[in-house]
């Protein structure tokens, strides 16, 4: 058994225990994302949509609010909205990033055009915010238009502080926790909220969602230098290649003397990269520890969400939420 067919099981566990929900959930994501007008719409967000997802931030949202014993039915549509605004970002990240491949398959920018890609995915978003309303849940409607706009602003500061080798990990966490995080915690938290939870259990949702999420980003950001191609559905080393400083490029710095310095100040901040670059950067990586480090981090992220959840009652799906903190730092064992 491989190490990716282990990282499987727990999302396996979470997703015969939501099957009914997670139905529904599909059933209404494939009724809002039609258009009468546009067959592209429809087309473009199939593509991505049906490319076999682990759909992992919808399941948080019905976990959280089936974990407390909500009955249904306006966890559906919470969940079908956060999975609209994954998406969205995900058409638009790929036309910021020029991507040729996303879960293994081309990119929707790559199959028709960055104007489609960009279109549909601002389609989705408004799709997105219909349906979040829908409740009629205040305070669902305002953690989920706050994570929207938390995002955006991610991948703003991603823009200015990708390429520039002065960015620390303080601001790393900040872009992290915009362009990834905060889609997780937000969608554990709707899920707290739409079931009437306290606050210190909403808390909970949210800390755990937010710690996912990091550790998430940071296992992401670890496989890009040490994957497989078919095991994150992208190219080794794109991040490389699109000059992203992430945290273990970040640790290497902090580390680098003047001759290395100058190699990231060519590579990353100038652009000027050559033959034998990626295999360069992977060796200072080693050389300094900075997988090590930052796989350090992701752990300790997931040991902070399963500490998180342990204000929650108990139940067998707060056990696979925390075997999934487990699991998804398992990737990089």
């Amino acid at each position: 058994m491989t190490v990716q067919d282990n990282v499987r099981k727990p999302l396996d566990r979470l997703s015969e225990a939501l099957t009914a929900e997670m139905e529904a959930v599909n059933a209404l994501i494939r009724d809002r994302m039609a258009s009468r007008h546009a067959p592209r719409i429809p087309e473009v967000t199939a593509h991505l949509i049906e490319a076999g997802g682990k759909r992992l931030r919808p399941m948080l949202t019905l976990a959280a609010a089936k974990l407390l014993g909500y009955p249904g039915p306006w966890h559906v549509h919470l969940a079908a909205t956060v999975e609209f605004i994954h998406t969205a970002t995900l058409l638009h990240d790929d036309v910021v990033d020029e991507s040729a491949q996303r879960r293994g398959r081309p990119t929707a920018n790559l199959l028709w055009d960055n104007k489609s890609s960009v279109l549909v995915g601002d389609y989705l978003f408004a799709r997105s915010f219909q349906l979040m309303v829908e409740p009629g849940n205040l305070r669902t409607l305002e953690i989920l238009a706050n994570a929207s706009a938390t995002i955006a602003e991610g991948e703003v500061l991603q823009l200015t502080a990708a390429q520039d080798l002065a960015t620390d990990e303080s601001v790393y966490l900040q872009v992290v926790r915009g362009k990834t995080a905060a889609l997780f915690s937000a969608a554990t938290e709707v899920g707290g909220v739409i079931a009437g939870a306290p606050d210190d259990q909403v808390q909970a949702l949210f800390d755990y969602g937010d710690a996912l999420g990091i550790s998430f980003q940071i296992v992401d950001d670890l496989l890009d230098y040490g994957g497989a191609t078919e095991t994150i559905g992208k190219n080794v080393g794109d991040d490389f290649r699109e000059r992203k400083l992430t945290l273990p490029v970040i640790k290497a710095i902090a580390k680098a003397d003047a001759e290395e310095r100058a190699f990231w100040t060519r590579t990353i901040e100038a652009g000027d990269q050559r033959d034998g670059d990626l295999e360069h950067a992977l060796s200072l990586l080693a050389r300094h520890g900075a997988m090590e480090a930052a796989r350090a981090d992701a752990l300790a992220h997931a040991a902070r969400a399963r500490a998180a959840l342990q204000v929650l009652p108990a139940h067998p799906i707060r056990d696979m939420l925390a075997d999934l903190a487990d699991f998804v730092v398992s990737r990089v064992a």
